[in-house]
């Protein structure tokens, strides 16, 4: 395959997202959110790899243009590094949800390739566990068939595989596309 090709193919496959992602979860996702700003509550994203680096990002926009007080625990590598020495990766997330004192006015988004599993994850899937467990509300931008995080979101923004050699640079690079849109759509 010619480099062009490589870029024709990679856009019509971008193209072929745009026209199956789901506009009415978008939407329940955004009316989330705006319940959870005019409530007060905070919002906490989760993501590991390339999906930690969009979830700083995010935490961003939510905070400077949302108007949303917004947390990722891969924010504070300190602790992230501390929890995961001392009480192991498949924790730190609900620990650190534990120490944020998660309630059921809060809401935790995920970034994930494949949203977790009983064999992956399994720092988002105990971060979910609590989360549901305290009444927080989930929002999940996820790939394959979603994973633990679909199976239990308030709003399943599930980004459709269309090349299995290209699931996560596509689910990566639609995290970017879905959170700003969120952002701006409030």
């Amino acid at each position: 395959m010619t480099t062009r090709e490589y870029i024709d193919t990679y856009f019509s496959e971008t193209g072929r997202i745009l026209e199956t992602v789901s506009r009415e979860e978008i939407g329940r996702a955004v009316e989330i959110l705006r319940d959870l700003r005019e409530k007060g509550g905070r919002l906490f994203i989760l993501g590991v790899g390339g999906s930690a680096a969009n979830a700083s990002h995010a935490v961003n926009d939510f905070r400077k243009i949302g108007g949303i007080e917004s947390y990722a625990p891969t924010d504070n590598v300190s602790e992230l590094t501390a929890r995961t020495n001392d009480e192991g990766w498949d924790t730190t997330f609900a620990e650190w949800l534990k120490t944020s004192r998660i309630s059921s006015k809060d809401v935790i988004m995920v970034f994930s390739v494949g949203g977790g599993s009983e064999h992956t994850s399994q720092n988002i899937v105990n971060a979910l566990k609590l989360g549901k467990e305290a009444g927080s509300r989930i929002i999940s931008v996820v790939s394959r068939d979603g994973g633990y995080s679909g199976k239990n979101s308030d709003a399943l923004i599930l980004i459709p595989v269309v090349s299995e050699s290209r699931i996560t640079p596509h689910a990566e690079g639609w995290q970017g596309i879905i959170w700003h849109l969120l952002v701006n759509a409030l």
